[in-house]
């Protein structure tokens, strides 16, 4: 009976969420997932595309967003821009953190490939 009891217990254990359950398929932490659904409700409006190949009204974001500074990042996120409205009566700090968390996992764009040059002949 003990024999059947340990042979559970093992079975149980091993079917048990790992220590990195905060992580789902996707690699992101749940601050992230967080970070992601608020920047497409809140930002995504202008900086990120409505169709692929579409041009933003804002710069697309990435790790290589303000320089990589989470800091500079957080501070345009409250005070704005002149051309960016001030988040910091609208979303919460911790909202905040998530997006810099979040726009940290996204790469940065591939540089555009130089347009082919045509035939400058006259």
């Amino acid at each position: 009976m003990t024999r059947h009891v340990s042979v559970l217990l093992f079975l149980l254990a091993a079917a048990a969420p790992s220590a990195d359950a905060g992580q789902a398929a996707d690699g992101l932490t749940d601050q992230q997932r967080l970070g992601r659904q608020t920047l497409s409700q809140a930002c995504g409006v202008c900086h990120l595309p409505p169709a692929r190949g579409a041009r933003t009204y804002g710069p697309p974001l990435s790790m290589a967003a303000t320089g990589g500074n989470d800091d500079l990042m957080r501070k345009v996120i409250m005070e704005g821009t002149p051309r960016m409205p001030a988040f910091k009566y609208f979303l919460q700090p911790a909202e905040i953190d998530a997006i810099v968390a979040y726009v940290r996992t996204v790469p940065a764009p591939a540089p555009a490939a130089a347009a082919p040059r045509g035939d400058t002949r006259q």
